[in-house]
């Protein structure tokens, strides 16, 4: 199967995406995350001004086949959740991309992490595990 992977994002093996847009982050779980959770029904959501580190938690997502943390790939500090996500946790499953980013943070340490896949090694990635 053919997973959305957009190029313009980095990922990591544990399937969140990331989006850098000067020092603002957006994460979010990637398409074959969203496809392998099945059914999200819920999302953890942290707090606003919450600081998070490199390879923090910053949420859950739990559908009806599994639970899974999600870890950030840079530091910073929570600026804002996607609210929608609380009523509407299945916004995941159609738009893991768009509507159904989790959260924002403003970068407050390096973006550069070699653990960050471009969009053509983590095709490479979910293709092994596919």
């Amino acid at each position: 199967m053919a997973f959305n992977i957009p190029s313009d994002l980095k990922y990591l093996k544990s399937d969140e995406w990331i989006r850098i847009e000067g020092d603002t982050a957006t994460l979010g779980i990637s398409d074959f995350a969203q496809d392998q959770l099945n059914d999200i029904v819920f999302v953890d959501l942290p707090e606003v001004g919450t600081n998070l580190p490199k390879g923090g938690t910053f949420g859950v997502v739990e559908s009806v086949k599994a639970a899974s943390d999600l870890f950030s790939p840079v530091e910073g500090v929570i600026t804002e959740v996607n609210d929608l996500l609380r009523k509407s946790p299945e916004t995941i499953n159609s738009d893991p991309y768009g509507n159904g980013w989790i959260v924002k943070l403003k970068v407050t340490g390096s973006v550069d992490n070699p653990d960050l896949l471009d969009a053509a090694a983590y095709t490479a990635h979910v293709d092994a595990r596919a």
